[in-house]
């Protein structure tokens, strides 16, 4: 088996098209063809299926796709750092995370976790939790913070902590002036924000499942891509969103924020990373997690959380 023919399986995989496919490549269509058939005679499995337009993936082609994915992913993150490493003599360290969590415990990880290793490439990029999966498998990113609860078999997750949401309102609004927690039968009459529109499942189908629990129907939502879109659109008077707490270290002058009366209105945040990863820093970072933590830093008190993370 050949690395080039792992690269043309996964362009032929992702267009579902040979000839689609041979343009990208740059290449004719009959060798093309041949490679993925010598592929598939190795495996001895069928990965395509021919019958169908356009191309599907077997079972057997779904797999070795996302494996496939792996470890040409790998492969280029390993060119990558060791270019990077023997220009500067510094490793790159990737952390990916979604936008909420940079008002909460990513940045203060990052000081620490530079304080630890002075040498280390640290780099944080914003994504989706479903997101967050992908690249870690693709070894885009070699940590991930985010907030849905995904499985996967090649992913490992810990549980940090659970973070109390609460109701960002306009601050004209009159439930600005109400003390106290706000009930979810007050979105009922509201025009509900939600973020993110893509990819899903996202925060925005925990929200809904919240109020599904709740038996509580939105007068009417309106899907948007980002927190802070979410939140400006809530200062503009256009509707109210449910936002997690540290959200308000965001902006407080046009948007106020009340306290949802009811115990399971939080919301996680799951730390991953690949199982098995060669990288030994994790063991090192849930350590600095744990010591963060135990500081009880201000941006830990506002966003009320639940400790479920002890290093």
């Amino acid at each position: 088996m050949e690395l080039r023919q792992l690269r043309y399986f996964v362009v032929v995989a992702h267009t579902r098209n040979v000839s689609r496919a041979a343009e990208e490549l740059h290449i004719a269509q009959p060798p093309l063809s041949r490679q993925i058939q010598n592929l598939e005679a190795e495996l001895g499995v069928k990965l395509l299926d021919r019958s169908a337009r356009p191309l599907q993936l077997t079972e057997a082609g779904r797999f070795f796709y996302e494996q496939a994915l792996q470890i040409l992913g790998r492969l280029a993150q390993l060119k990558d750092q060791t270019q990077e490493i023997g220009a500067t003599g510094r490793t790159r360290f990737v952390i990916g995370c979604v936008a909420s969590t940079l008002y909460g415990g990513t940045p203060d990880l990052v000081r620490r976790m530079r304080a630890r290793w002075p040498n280390l490439q640290i780099e944080i990029l914003e994504m989706m939790s479903s997101e967050q999966i992908t690249a870690l498998k693709e070894g885009r990113i070699d940590l991930g913070f985010g907030r849905v609860r995904l499985a996967d078999p090649a992913i490992e997750r810990v549980r940090l902590r659970e973070e109390a949401l609460v109701l960002a309102i306009p601050v004209e609004h009159p439930l600005a002036q109400v003390a106290g927690p706000v009930n979810w039968s007050v979105l009922s009459e509201e025009t509900l924000i939600l973020y993110p529109s893509q990819p899903r499942p996202s925060f925005a189908d925990e929200v809904l499942s919240l109020l599904a629990d709740a038996r509580i129907a939105p007068a009417a939502t309106r899907e948007v891509r980002e927190l802070q879109t979410a939140m400006g659109l809530v200062a503009s008077g256009i509707g109210v969103a449910v936002v997690p707490a540290s959200a308000q270290r965001l902006r407080s002058s046009d948007v106020s924020f009340r306290p949802i009366d009811d115990p399971k209105a939080v919301s996680p945040i799951i730390m991953s990373y690949r199982i098995n990863d060669a990288n030994n820093r994790i063991d090192e970072i849930k350590e600095l997690i744990g010591q963060m933590y135990a500081a009880k830093p201000d941006w830990l008190a506002l966003s009320e959380s639940q400790i479920r993370f002890t290093g």
